[in-house]
């Protein structure tokens, strides 16, 4: 597994991003099922640059806590059937890693959002991380349904490593 972490943001939160990141994605990999070995790109920021990702790729002019641009297009949530027959188009051809995507996490909407929502800034981070793992692996919530699936997906993740 290779995690690319890069901070970009001056604001600081007391949590050891790398280990909560890792955290996170090895329970994602193992809940989901994913059979490969991944290589995923985490970018921790600002709102102000945030907002500007959001505007150029949602059309949306308003900080965001969390962004995915996931590299793989599924047939469903969580269904990897195709990866195999495609390792060309998705792997990294150095390490044989499939290349899942990108997350981007405002770190001051985490903190706001931790404030917000009345629990701690290591929950707030390592539920986005866990959203957006879930975005990486085909999930949506654009409908009551997925949602509620996502929801259910999430918390699995956040139980495996005891976040609460």
């Amino acid at each position: 597994m290779t995690i690319n972490i890069e901070n970009r943001c001056d604001c600081k939160l007391d949590l050891d991003y790398e280990e909560i990141i890792t955290q996170v994605v090895q329970s994602a990999v193992e809940k989901e099922n994913f059979p490969f070995t991944i290589e995923l790109n985490v970018i921790l920021t600002d709102n102000n640059d945030i907002q500007e990702l959001n505007k150029e790729f949602r059309n949306i002019e308003q900080p965001t806590d969390v962004l995915s641009f996931p590299q793989i297009e599924y047939e469903g949530p969580g269904d990897f059937s195709h990866i195999q027959d495609n390792l060309f188009y998705y792997a990294n051809p150095g390490t044989g890693d499939i290349i899942l995507g990108d997350i981007v996490i405002s770190l001051e909407k985490v903190d706001e959002q931790a404030r917000e929502y009345g629990h701690s800034t290591r929950r707030e981070f390592a539920f986005l991380v866990a959203h957006s793992m879930l975005h990486l692996f085909g999930y949506d919530h654009m409908e009551p349904d997925e949602d509620t699936l996502m929801q259910e997906r999430q918390e699995l993740i956040l139980q495996h490593i005891a976040v609460k």
